[in-house]
């Protein structure tokens, strides 16, 4: 029995110590990043937004990676998307090689194949694309399969027929239809099936050899198919296996060859775990997921008569809050050592956000460790408006696909306090995605029918999509070489590619994990600003007022139309004494 999927169980020491903690799994090796790069194989539509925000824009900052390595994915991306330019053209060469060898039979299942690869443009890439597209693209596919049949069909008797046959193409009914003389076929004129399919392909221009030279073409393009998915097949069970893939140094799409490759790798993993983090101005959060219960809480700061005032500052009230929620990591006293919540492995940090504009190449970004020291002494007290300090806390669940990211401000003005908690979700990968394993074993324990059969039912559309590959293939490269990518000024994230694969909503048992892990960090947070407060001899009553207007019924599960997880739409939100009253929204990288 496999035990892939089965979380590592911590190790009994040999003198009844506790158990020892399985290492934390490094992000190039997590499941979401074996997933996503199988991904890349599986849709050539993701594969190319990839691509192009990672390799094709080469002055435009990676987005944050929350839990798996970008580098690896685009590395598998360009993989993948040379196996399939090389598939492509060897499927589009035997069609240019047969067409003369089959006499030009084969011309006329150019444009059936054309129809059936023109069927997914037509229906979109919407899950529920208009009703015009569904009937197009269905008339498309399903006139494609029976055009390609019927030609099929008669290329398949033409080759068995036709050489013993003079008389065959000669549209006349004596040749063909004669031997039912007895039932009246010499009184009727019937065209036969050359004169259906092809009006102007009669009298003798095609031979019986030319035929079987079109069936040994089409026989080649299967086998190219079944090569095709093989391979894949084979990657996932080698390479991208959950036992091989955390080994990335035998990886063979890490040793792409190229400076443009090994530069821009090295790039994205510079940035892309760095806690200086350059945004784009519409899109702050990028890479952290759908913003989600966002609160915006303010009080003013009225001495507490009773008790001796102490300064009161941003990094003071910072370093209150920590120790409280590292202590989240700490398994209940009475549970033993065998705890397993994810929380153990909650991750706790300080990061900077930095706006790109201004820079004038990619590399002047300062990652360093000294220029974040200076960025993070001088932000944390500033309040700036586009440079912001944020103590950032992750959680990150089954198995890295569920992420939990909570985004924490604080600031201090004018006797008011400001408190910012912006939590972001990252949603378990696409099911797709997750099936590739299945798909993959199946094909290879399928028997040899089971796979020619998958094979020839591709065939038909074989030269449509074939053609589209390599036209795409040819746009790239028109871009590549005149898009100005180097010398352009650069760009902050646009989109992340851990985004893109994101399914739109998860599991009842994952909406309940989410809840959880932000209740916790939630009132681990509020917990420590008020003791803060009443540290440094400030009045909390009024901060705990809010806290519990903003808390109540703020949890609800599954209740919030077309949100990916519902909390805290209903949520009833008053001020009972001074100061602006606190803000709650669900907010979109739109309206940050």
């Amino acid at each position: 029995m496999s035990t892939a999927y089965v979380p590592q169980q911590p190790q009994q020491q040999p003198h009844g110590g506790p158990p020892q903690e399985p290492p934390p799994v490094p992000p190039y090796a997590s499941e979401a990043t074996r997933l996503l790069c199988a991904g890349a194989y599986l849709d050539p539509g993701y594969r190319d937004r990839v691509i192009d925000e990672l390799y094709l824009d080469e002055q435009r900052i990676v987005a944050p990676s929350l839990g798996f390595d970008a580098a690896r994915v685009l590395a598998h991306a360009l993989r993948a998307r040379r196996q399939e330019l090389l598939w492509a053209a060897a499927v589009t060469g035997l069609w240019v090689v047969g067409i003369p060898l089959s006499g030009g039979l084969l011309v006329f299942l150019l444009w059936p194949s054309l129809l059936l690869a023109l069927a997914p443009w037509l229906r979109g890439r919407a899950e529920r694309p208009p009703l015009y597209r569904r009937v197009a693209a269905f008339l498309a596919r399903w006139w494609g399969r029976v055009q390609f049949a019927l030609i099929t069909l008669y290329l398949i008797a033409y080759a068995f027929d036709g050489g013993s046959d003079d008389d065959f193409s000669s549209g006349s009914a004596d040749g063909y239809y004669g031997r039912y003389g007895d039932y009246g076929a010499d009184d009727v004129d019937l065209p036969d099936v050359t004169g259906v399919l092809f009006p102007s392909g009669g009298d003798g221009l095609f031979e019986a050899r030319q035929a079987w030279f079109g069936i040994a073409v089409l026989v080649l393009i299967g086998l190219c198919v079944a090569g095709q998915r093989g391979q894949f097949a084979r990657a996932l069970a080698a390479e991208l296996s959950p036992q091989r893939f955390p080994d990335a140094s035998s990886d063979p799409a890490e040793k792409g060859e190229g400076t443009r490759f090994q530069r821009l790798m090295g790039r994205i993993r510079l940035e892309q775990h760095a806690p200086l983090i350059m945004y784009d101005e519409k899109h702050p959060f990028c890479g952290a997921g759908a913003a989600y219960d966002t609160w915006v809480l303010a009080v003013e700061l009225r001495p507490d008569d009773e008790k001796k005032q102490q300064p009161l500052s941003n990094r003071a009230i910072l370093d209150r809050v920590r120790p409280l929620i590292e202590q989240l990591r700490l398994p209940s006293e009475y549970a033993g050592a065998g705890v397993r919540d994810r929380l153990r492995r909650l991750e706790l940090d300080e990061c900077v956000f930095l706006p790109v504009e201004g820079l004038l190449d990619r590399d002047q970004a300062p990652y360093g460790p000294e220029s974040f020291e200076q960025h993070r002494a001088s932000a944390v007290e500033e309040g700036a408006e586009k440079r912001r300090h944020f103590l950032r806390i992750r959680v990150g669940g089954w198995e890295e696909e569920l992420v939990v990211t909570v985004f924490v401000r604080l600031h201090t003005q004018g006797r008011m306090l400001m408190l910012e908690i912006a939590p972001h979700v990252l949603t378990p990968v696409r099911a797709d995605f997750k099936d590739a394993d299945r798909v993959s074993h199946r094909f290879r324990n399928n028997n040899v029918l089971g796979r020619a059969a998958g094979a020839a039912v591709l065939v038909p559309g074989s030269v449509g999509r074939s053609l589209v590959t390599l036209g795409r293939g040819l746009v790239y490269g028109w871009r590549l070489l005149t898009g100005g990518h180097a010398g352009a000024l650069p760009a902050g994230p646009a989109v992340s590619v851990r985004e893109l694969a994101a399914s739109p909503a998860g599991s009842t048992f994952q909406e309940m994990d989410v809840s959880r892990y932000l209740r916790s960090i939630q009132d681990r947070v509020s917990h420590g600003v008020r003791l803060a407060l009443g540290d440094a001899g400030f009045e909390t009553g009024e901060f705990v007022q809010k806290i519990v207007n903003l808390s109540n019924g703020s949890t609800y599960i599954g209740n919030a139309e077309g949100a990916t997880f519902a909390v805290g739409d209903k949520s009833n939100v008053s001020s009972t004494t001074g100061g602006p009253a606190p803000q709650k929204g669900s907010g979109s990288h739109g309206a940050e």
